[in-house]
């Protein structure tokens, strides 16, 4: 069985974290391809060992990205 899920990728210090929304699942590489791969690895196990009321629990089927803006003072 196979599902598409979302990733967002954002780089943070010397890493690049990627971000599954609908479970929940973070990961990490050094580039955006292994931080991808990772999430997919992770994804993958997370996905083969949950049981079913986790997985219920924690799907979601659908997850919006969008940016928004926020004012604020500088320090």
């Amino acid at each position: 069985m196979k599902a598409k899920f979302t990733a967002i990728l954002r780089f943070e210090e010397d890493q690049v974290v990627a971000l599954s929304p609908e479970l929940d699942i973070a990961s990490q590489g050094d580039t955006p391809a292994s931080a991808l791969a990772n999430l997919k690895e992770a994804v993958s196990l997370f996905l083969e060992t949950a049981s079913p009321s986790e997985l219920t629990g924690r799907l979601r089927e659908e997850a919006w990205i969008t940016q928004f803006e926020a004012e604020y003072a500088p320090a």
